[in-house]
């Protein structure tokens, strides 16, 4: 699709090409979702490679690898001390925050902030903890950075010199493609007591389950990780009521709905919510 897409219909329509790569490249980080739990295939070399070229240019693969297999084995899912895909901001790191980088911050927990500014929030977040790690020696994460650094350049060159859609179009259509993404991330959990109260069921049925192969159903997954997704719908239906009393009715009917009621207004605060003692 995206072949098809930056270098076939670019040819003939440009704009359209670009505006239709755009929910493409957040499949595509959905796709990369799927092969780091281990689908389609059973060797782990094999999920990998058919995901590891970066055509959505920001975010290594590997590094989404290891932090997002991190946030499940936590036991402390969306706490910001613990979970590495937390949101939420520690009270003392939010205490010595300037005014404006408050307000951004704000501004990031409404949805239609989340889709603007997450994308690069996330980013410099993702970069300031793996400088720290590779100048600590943390060769691994080194070695992911080193692994993206030298397969971007390729898709970079092969859409300056075959495509005609724009550089520039295409980094920002690459942005917008996990501003999309972040549609999904921005509530599929939320500060609870109990951790099995985390994590959001929305039971859409839309392009947005599609382009989010069914993770809206997102304390299925996180129940039953290695389950793939074309089987989360089938396993929610057998079993509604157990997965909404387990997740405390953390529950929402769309996107839709979600859009009304988040697009200007936040859902929850910025600081965690819950006391967490004191960590080092």
């Amino acid at each position: 699709m995206w072949a098809a897409l930056v270098f076939g219909l670019a040819a003939y329509a440009p704009i359209l090409a670009a505006i239709l790569t755009i929910p493409v490249i957040t499949l595509h980080s959905s796709l990369q979702h799927e092969c780091l739990h281990g689908h389609p295939f059973r060797h782990v070399w094999a999920n990998d490679a058919i995901v590891l070229p970066p055509i959505g240019l920001y975010i290594p693969y590997l590094r989404f690898k290891d932090v997002h297999l991190e946030h499940h084995q936590n036991a402390r899912i969306c706490d910001p001390y613990d979970d590495p895909e937390s949101w939420y901001l520690e009270q003392d790191f939010w205490q010595r925050l300037p005014r404006w980088v408050k307000l951004v911050f704000e501004a990031n927990n409404t949805l239609i902030g989340r889709m603007l500014l997450g994308p690069t929030i996330a980013l410099i977040r993702l970069v300031i903890s793996d400088g720290r790690a590779i100048v600590g020696g943390d060769r691994r994460v080194a070695l992911a950075w080193a692994v993206h650094a030298i397969l971007v350049p390729p898709v970079l060159l092969a859409i300056y010199l075959w495509s005609a859609i724009p550089l520039p179009v295409y980094l920002a259509c690459a942005y917008m493609g996990l501003s999309l993404l972040m549609v999904r991330t921005y509530l599929e959990h939320q500060a609870e007591e109990t951790l099995r109260g985390r994590s959001v069921i929305i039971e859409d049925r839309g392009p947005f389950s599609l382009l989010f192969l069914n993770n809206n159903l997102h304390a299925v997954h996180h129940a039953y990780p290695a389950v793939a997704w074309h089987q989360l719908p089938s396993l929610y239906r057998r079993n509604r009521a157990r997965f909404l009393a387990m997740n405390k009715g953390y529950f929402f009917k769309s996107y839709g709905e979600i859009f009304r009621r988040f697009a200007f207004h936040r859902k929850e605060p910025v600081v965690y919510p819950i006391e967490t003692g004191q960590r080092h």
